[in-house]
């Protein structure tokens, strides 16, 4: 996943080459920018942010995320719902 602080907006967006891109309207400071990250996708995954971790990249823009309770068959479903709208 490819993370853009400080967009105008919350959003997750398409995926491209296998990277899902996603903005967050807070700045890269304290944390700010994680914290946001997880509430974003815990909100759209319908999952408890508890079920959401930062497996790589946390200073990083490239990140990856684990998410627990939810099948990769239907997290890829729900990503290219995204995509698509």
């Amino acid at each position: 996943m490819r993370l853009t602080p400080r967009a105008s907006r919350d959003a997750i967006g398409a995926v491209k080459d296998g990277t899902l891109a996603v903005r967050v309207t807070a700045p890269p400071v304290d944390g700010a920018t994680n914290a946001a990250l997880i509430k974003l996708l815990a909100k759209h995954l319908r999952v408890p942010k508890s079920a959401l971790r930062i497996a790589s990249g946390d200073t990083s823009r490239q990140k990856v995320v684990e998410v627990e309770g939810v099948t990769a068959e239907e997290l890829h479903k729900r990503l290219e719902s995204w995509a698509t709208t």
